[in-house]
Formats: C-alpha cells, sequence, structure tokens
C-alpha cells in the first residue's frame, strides 16, 4: 500500500474525502432555508439566491488561486490559510447586517472552501500513483459527486430544528475539524519538488497546462459531465415535485437515493483495465440514458421510466469522475496544484453555466436539450480518448 501504513491510508483517504465534500457542502447546504433567509432580510429572492452564484464563483476562482500556490509553498500551509479565510468568512456571514454583505461573505466562503476541492485531488496525486490513485480517486470522485446532491437533503433535514445560522455554525465546526486536522498530516509536497520561481511566474504556467493535449481532453470530459449532473441537480426538484406532483420529502427520498447511483459508479469503474475504457464506458451510458430519457417523455411520460433513467444516468456519471479525475491528474503531474485548479474550476464553470438555463422555458424540455448536448460532447472527448494509442 504505497509508503504508507494501512492505518494512515484510512484515514488519508478520510481526510481527502472530507476535503472534496466540504465545497459542495459549502455552497449547497443553505439551500432549504433560502426563502426564510428571504423574510429575515427583508429582501427578494433573487439577492438571497445570488449567494449561492457568489459562494459558487469563490469555488471556480478560489481554486485557480490556491492550486498554483500550493505548488510553490507546500498543499498544507495553503490548505491551513484557506479554512482560516473560510472560518473567519463564516462568523462574518453569520452576523451580517444585510444581504449585500452576506453575499460577499460567500463568496470568501467559496474561496476557502475551494482549498479542500483543489489540495484533495493535488495530495492524492503527490502520494500515489497508477491504480492507487485511481482507488483514491474514485473515493474522491464519489464522494465529490455525491455531495452537491445529499447537501440539500441534509440541510433540508436539519434546517427546521437549527435555522440558518445553525447551518452555517456546523460548516463552522465541519471546518474546524479539517483545520485540526491539517495538523495531524505530514506535507506531501516535499520541498525539493516544489516550484521555485516567483509567484508571477507561477502564474504564468498556466498556458502551459492547456499544451497537454490530452490533460484538455479529461478536463473537458469532465466539463461535460460536471453540465450533466448539475442540469439534474438544478431541474431535479421541479420536475419531481411540480411535474410529477411528489412531496418535498418524498423528493428529499428520491434526491437521496439517486446519489447512490454515482458512488456506485465510481467504484465500479475500478473493475476496468484502463480508465480510458472506463471513459467511454461512462460517457456512453450517459447518452443512452438521455435518449432513453428522451423518448420516454414523449411516449410514457410517468415517473417510473424518469427514475430508472435518471439513476442509471448517475451511474454512468460516476464512471466519468473516476476516470477523467485520474487520467488528468496523471497527465498534469509536472504541475500538480495548477493541473487540478484548471480541472476542478471547469466542473464549477459549466456546472454555473447550466444551472440557470434549465429553468428557461418548459423546465422538462429544457433539461432534456442541455443533457443531450453536454452528454454528446462528452461522448466525443471520451472517444478520443479511447483511441489515445490505439
Amino acid at each position: 500500500m504505497s509508503q504508507f501504513s494501512k492505518k494512515y491510508y484510512f484515514f488519508l483517504i478520510l481526510f481527502l474525502g472530507m476535503l472534496s465534500a466540504f465545497g459542495p457542502f459549502v455552497t449547497d447546504m443553505y439551500l432549504p432555508t433560502l426563502p426564510s433567509m428571504a423574510e429575515v432580510f427583508n429582501t427578494t429572492p433573487s439577492l438571497v439566491q445570488m449567494g449561492l452564484a457568489t459562494s459558487m464563483l469563490g469555488l471556480a476562482i478560489g481554486q485557480i488561486f490556491f492550486g498554483p500556490l500550493s505548488d510553490k509553498y507546500g498543499r498544507k500551509s495553503v490548505l491551513i490559510s484557506a479554512m482560516i479565510l473560510f472560518s473567519v468568512s463564516t462568523i462574518a456571514a453569520i452576523f451580517s447586517p444585510t444581504i449585500e454583505f452576506f453575499n460577499f461573505c460567500r463568496f470568501l466562503q467559496g474561496l476557502g472552501g475551494s482549498g479542500g476541492i483543489v489540495l484533495s485531488r493535488s495530495v492524492a496525486t503527490d502520494c500515489y500513483s497508477g491504480r492507487e490513485l485511481a482507488k483514491t480517486l474514485a473515493i474522491i470522485g464519489a464522494v465529490n459527486g455525491i455531495a452537491p446532491v445529499t447537501a440539500p437533503v441534509i440541510g433540508g433535514l436539519v434546517s427546521e430544528a437549527v435555522g440558518w445560522k445553525g447551518i452555517f455554525w456546523i460548516l463552522f465546526g465541519i471546518g474546524a475539524v479539517i483545520l485540526a486536522m491539517c495538523l495531524i498530516f505530514r506535507e506531501s509536497h516535499t520541498r525539493d519538488r516544489r516550484y521555485t520561481g516567483s509567484v508571477a511566474s507561477l502564474l504564468s504556467r498556466f498556458p502551459d497546462i492547456f499544451r497537454l493535449r490530452y490533460y484538455v481532453i479529461y478536463t473537458l470530459l469532465y466539463a461535460f459531465t460536471c453540465g450533466v449532473l448539475f442540469s439534474y441537480i438544478s431541474s431535479a426538484s421541479f420536475i419531481v415535485q411540480n411535474h410529477f406532483g411528489f412531496s418535498e420529502l418524498q423528493f428529499a427520498l428520491v434526491f437521496g437515493v439517486n446519489a447512490l447511483g454515482i458512488g456506485i459508479g465510481s467504484g465500479l469503474s475500478l473493475k476496468f483495465r484502463r480508465m480510458k475504457n472506463a471513459a467511454l464506458f461512462g460517457a456512453s451510458g450517459i447518452v443512452v440514458s438521455t435518449l432513453l430519457q428522451f423518448l420516454s417523455y414523449l411516449f410514457m411520460p410517468s415517473f417510473l421510466p424518469y427514475e430508472i433513467f435518471t439513476f442509471s444516468m448517475l451511474v454512468s456519471i460516476g464512471f466519468i469522475l473516476t476516470s477523467a479525475t485520474t487520467m488528468a491528474m496523471d497527465e498534469g503531474r509536472s504541475m500538480v496544484g495548477t493541473a487540478s485548479a484548471i480541472f476542478g474550476a471547469s466542473g464549477f464553470l459549466f456546472g454555473g453555466i447550466v444551472s440557470p438555463l434549465v429553468g428557461l422555458g418548459n423546465i422538462m424540455s429544457t433539461t432534456l436539450i442541455l443533457l443531450g448536448i453536454c452528454s454528446t460532447c462528452g461522448l466525443i472527448f471520451a472517444t478520443i480518448a479511447f483511441r489515445r494509442h490505439q
């Protein structure tokens, strides 16, 4: 088991899983409290929803910032700085006097939370390679895929008891635990492997990562898959509750069950000898599931077909989250922090693009169109990856 003991490996995986899930929990856990927050701040729903947009913006920008810095200063110090930023901004958000100040704090929260996402991949790549890296990233990928789906469910279950401020205190507590855990684990990016140039020259390395052709292909595969995932996340509550007439509790149960599909797919991806095979299988599965979803909408518009094809789509997404991450991080190993930053930011960028689009026109039709576009593009890049060295 690499150079680490099994006990250390277990706690490292637990730690990396917490880091990977932290960002999505920061953005999504408080979603059920948005209506009540509009009343608390005496403002419009759109201004309250802006807090979600600013936090996602922070998650995307923060990864681009913290990833390269960790190549120069090490993972541990950068992660500690990110978690301190998160902790301070969370306290400020809890005591926000206005919605505008709250939304600014949400941006800072996203910046801090992004450190966990980008460094979870960087640390894993520092410590492992080959099949061990694939296994580690399978766990991280499953957690990272499940977290955005389960966070609103967990938030909904606890919001009635603790309210929105209580949820933020819980997030602060999780951040404090991660900060404490940073002191336990040793630095994975040793001084002899760090970038020795200036910060300015460090940031100038971004164009270099785009010269790695297959890194770009794997990143685009991941980004379009995130487009599929966020199209589902953004539309699911409206489709299940408004289109099929389910209650909020029933929707929460369906949403939670579907989250398991991503974990199943991530685990099954390790059955493939080569990650590019898993990527092609997953991308093909998403396209087939989307096509069947469209046909059922036209000829059999009931919940059961919708749920079956949605679950199969999420299982297929799990294959991509593991395979694309493993291949991209292996390809960008020469500049791990920068590679992880661009890779992670691309997912949130595509998620931010598709999320508001599902609400245009008939939400079921629009969602199917977005799923079709994103899944087809993903299959194209998965095919290119599969044909490498053929």
